[in-house]
């Protein structure tokens, strides 16, 4: 769910909505949520001083119910 939400949320805030992909996985810290967007993106999907990144972390916390580490990062990776 929180992969979808995450999803949804990006592509409505980027030029290259289908470059956007997001994957999960678990570590011993937690779930991390790793986000890919286009280079052209990257800094949409980041904000001013990292405002829509925060906001975006925000919203995945309160959605979830367990520690959640959102990654965000260029396809080029």
């Amino acid at each position: 769910m929180l992969e979808q939400a995450v999803e949804h949320l990006i592509k409505n805030v980027v030029d290259f909505p289908d470059d956007v992909s997001v994957k999960s996985r678990e570590n011993a810290r937690g779930e991390m949520l790793r986000v890919r967007v286009n280079p052209e993106d990257i800094g949409r999907v980041i904000g001013r001083s990292g405002r829509t990144a925060n906001a975006i972390r925000t919203v995945v916390q309160a959605l979830s119910d367990h520690k959640v580490r959102v990654d965000i990062m260029d396809v080029r990776r």
